[in-house]
Parts: C-alpha cells; sequence; structure tokens
C-alpha cells in the first residue's frame, strides 16, 4: 500500500486529505447521489452519452487543479501515464458504464442488493489474490452492514430476494461491481504522486475511453450536438456527475484506500444506498419509512464493528 504523503500537511485542503473516516463518509454520500441523478433523466439521456459528458466535464474541470500537482510529478506520470489511464479507464468510466446500462433493465432493489455486495467482494478478492485475512468480527461487521442495506433495499422487507430473477441489467450491474473491485485492489499499485497529479491523468484516461465508447457504441460523437437542446434537467444532471462523484468522491476514496487500505475502506460502500435512499426522499419526493431509520442504524453499527475489529486484529502481537 503506497504510504501517505507527508507534505499535504498545510492548508484546509491538505488536512481534509488526512482525515480518512470523513473522506470515506463524503464519498459515498456523492455516489448515492449519483444514483438519484442518474434516475432523474431516465429517458431523456443515453447512458453512454451521460457517461462520456461526465467523464469529459470533469477533466476539464479537475485539470486546472491538478496542474500545478501534474508539473511537479511529470517525472513519475511520464514513466506510469498507461497504468494511470488505466485507472480511469477501469475505475471511473467501465464501472458508471455498466452501471448506468444496468439501471435501464433491472430494479433498484435489484441494483442496491448488487452494489452491497462491493465490500463481500473486495474482501474475498483481497484474500485470493494478496492474501490479505480477514478476522471474523470484520467479516460479521460486514454482514451487519450488508444486512441493513438489504433492509433499505427492500423497503423493510427482506423476504422480496427469493423473488429475484437475475436478467441482462443484474448481470451488468455486478460485471459494474467487479470492475471496481479491481480498480480498489489496484490501487495499491498507485505510484507515489501527490492524489490530483493522479486524479488528473486517471481522469484524462476515462475521458478518453468514454469518448471511444461514445463513437463506437452510443451512435457517435455527434450525439453530444443533442444536448444543446436538453432540458435544464440534464445539464444540472451532467454538472452533478462531473463533479461531486466524479473528482469528489474519486479523491476522497482514492485518498482513504491509501491512508486505511482496502479491506478497512471497503464496508464504507455500505452507505451509498443509505445516502441513495435520503436523495430519494429529498430531491424525488419519495417517503421515509422508520425502516430507513434502522437500516441506517444497522449500516453504520456494522462498519463501526467492522473498522473497530480492524484496528483489534491490527494491534495483536505477531
Amino acid at each position: 500500500m503506497t504510504k501517505p504523503q507527508t507534505n499535504e500537511n498545510r492548508g484546509i485542503f491538505a488536512r481534509l486529505l488526512d482525515q480518512p473516516y470523513l473522506l470515506l463518509i463524503a464519498a459515498p454520500l456523492f455516489w448515492g447521489g449519483n444514483v438519484v441523478a442518474a434516475k432523474m433523466v431516465v429517458g431523456q439521456l443515453d447512458p453512454i452519452l451521460l457517461l462520456a459528458s461526465r467523464c469529459l466535464a470533469a477533466t476539464l474541470v479537475i485539470l486546472p487543479f491538478a496542474w500545478p500537482y501534474l508539473r511537479a510529478d511529470w517525472a513519475v506520470v511520464r514513466r506510469h501515464w498507461p497504468l494511470l489511464m488505466a485507472y480511469g479507464a477501469v475505475g471511473y468510466a467501465l464501472f458508471n458504464v455498466f452501471l448506468y446500462m444496468g439501471l435501464k433493465t433491472t430494479t433498484g432493489v435489484n441494483s442496491a442488493v448488487e452494489q452491497a455486495a462491493l465490500p463481500m467482494l473486495i474482501l474475498g478478492a483481497n484474500f485470493i489474490i494478496f492474501r490479505v485475512r480477514a478476522n471474523g468480527l470484520q467479516i460479521f461487521g460486514v454482514l451487519a452492514a450488508i444486512f441493513g442495506v438489504l433492509l433499505t433495499a427492500t423497503h423493510g422487507n427482506p423476504a422480496q430476494l427469493l423473488t429475484f430473477d437475475l436478467n441482462i441489467g443484474d448481470g451488468l450491474v455486478i460485471l459494474a461491481c467487479l470492475t471496481y473491485t479491481a480498480y480498489t485492489l489496484a490501487l495499491r499499485f498507485r505510484p507515489p504522486m501527490h492524489i490530483m497529479s493522479f486524479m488528473g491523468v486517471s481522469f484524462a484516461g476515462a475521458a478518453v475511453t468514454g469518448l471511444v465508447m461514445l463513437a463506437l457504441f452510443g451512435g457517435g460523437l455527434g450525439q453530444f450536438a443533442t444536448l444543446a437542446e436538453a432540458p435544464p434537467t440534464v445539464w444540472a444532471v451532467i454538472a452533478y456527475v462531473a463533479v461531486f462523484p466524479s473528482m469528489f468522491s474519486q479523491v476522497a476514496y482514492a485518498r482513504g484506500v491509501e491512508i486505511l487500505g482496502a479491506n478497512r475502506a471497503a464496508p464504507s460502500h455500505n452507505l451509498i444506498p443509505v445516502f441513495g435512499t435520503l436523495g430519494s426522499v429529498l430531491i424525488l419526493g419519495e417517503r421515509l419509512e422508520a425502516y430507513h431509520f434502522l437500516a441506517a442504524a444497522i449500516i453504520i453499527g456494522g462498519i463501526v464493528l467492522a473498522e473497530w475489529a480492524a484496528r483489534r486484529y491490527r494491534r495483536q502481537p505477531a
């Protein structure tokens, strides 16, 4: 795992980048908003066009902020630019295009439950590939958090899971989860460089990937012209997903993994459906039920338990 940067202790922004728990709450908060935003434009915006617009806009937004750090890290960027761009292609572009396309043909319940599998996928992949073990309390904490996610996703009736039918949309969402699992594990190989340099190059990789997918599978680059007649809601959604789930969440999550490691950061994914639900209530006007509060308590409790178990296990003598 890359060691935390020691020269990032100046200014408010640098201090925020040294708060892993705050970062790992902010990331799922904005990712939960990503789901709400995508729902707002279903039928108005093609998923691949949304992905390409998001990645291109996010790159244009972050580059001015990343430029001073890119200049300082240019020697590292030149040596590792294919790897850095691959992070963006896999973790940002592919994950989101699979998710957006999957949501066209699967239910919100299925999608939420499938994304809740991310912590277990990360724990399992870490064990299989890197032999990183998880103790029993960690696993119990993650399972408790996932149960809270199921409670949220099934509107307080987990028995609904027995009626699941797997379709192409479910397969695409699962593929998105596998893609992000690979991205999370690969972060341990991130070259030593400033987080903003990393994001600047990886976002460029995501933008290139999004443009290629739009050219090959989304009707061509000329689809951007259709945005000129798009309603304000579409533009607002593009602006949101380009800045918050893209730039802020990715910076926060990558830095959180850098400090705590993939296993300890993984349970934060269980907050995504919780924040997505709250966003649906506040923005889409959906009702907030009692089980939402219960599920939130279970999820947060599971995450706290998993993190406490990880710390306790780390302090034990070998």
